[in-house]
């Protein structure tokens, strides 16, 4: 996994929200460039899904609430076929950078996440959408605290 750098993330909040409303379906849409390193995170009501390209290599995640209790709900798209090698090699790298991708979402959102401070211990939930049965899982990640990367803040 690569390491985060601030400096290659570029954050846009779309229309009806603020860096600090609302708490739920407060969504966010992460892509990045593979030549440039650049992340990009969209957040708002809505995915952004004008910037999701052919590849669905974006990760989804959306604030959301199971009997009061507030968690982060993460979805990435392994594949919607049954190429055992595609999906292995897909889920392999969404994997590796996950943390990654949700010390993004951690850094992109600090503001909101300092005011809803109990956000930070929010859980978080993957869902890994694959055709494949192996690759298609539920899985908790921790907790949003997890993903503070210190040496950034």
């Amino acid at each position: 996994m690569k390491s985060f750098n601030p400096d290659n993330l570029f954050i846009e909040f779309r229309n009806g929200v603020t860096e600090y409303w609302p708490i739920y379906n407060r969504k966010y849409t992460l892509t990045h460039s593979d030549r440039t390193a650049e992340l990009f995170l969209n957040i708002g009501m809505e995915y952004a899904y004008d910037k999701i390209n052919i590849l669905r290599d974006e990760v989804l995640a959306e604030w959301k609430d199971y009997d009061g209790y507030p968690y982060l709900h993460v979805y990435v798209y392994v594949n919607g076929q049954s190429d055992t090698l595609l999906s292995d090699k897909r889920y392999e790298i969404f994997r590796r950078e996950l943390p990654l991708a949700l010390q993004a979402i951690y850094y992109g959102d600090r503001k909101f996440l300092d005011y809803y401070f109990y956000l930070k211990k929010a859980p978080i939930w993957v869902y890994f959408d694959s055709q494949v049965p192996g690759y298609s899982v539920f899985e908790n990640w921790g907790i949003m605290e997890d993903y503070r990367n210190a040496d950034v803040d």
